[in-house]
């Protein structure tokens, strides 16, 4: 699983880096997916839409067994 939620991530950050900003996968707990924001995304107030529009969204697309993703900062 681990495996594929780096291949997910992997796909979005060339659109966060293209905004200053970066992700970085830390860990998957109970099909929790724990990340961390990274550069201009760490302190943008639309990080939380990001995340939960944006990478959660696409986890649980590519990967059924994701029930959400966290900043864990």
């Amino acid at each position: 699983m681990k495996e594929k939620i780096q291949k997910v991530i992997d796909k979005l950050r060339p659109m966060l880096q293209a905004d200053g900003g970066d992700v970085e996968f830390v860990d998957v707990v109970d099909g929790i997916v724990k990340v961390r924001l990274k550069g201009a995304c760490a302190g943008c107030p639309m990080s939380q839409m990001t995340l939960k529009n944006g990478i959660e969204r696409m986890m649980k697309q590519e990967i059924p067994e994701v029930k959400s993703v966290e900043n864990i900062g």
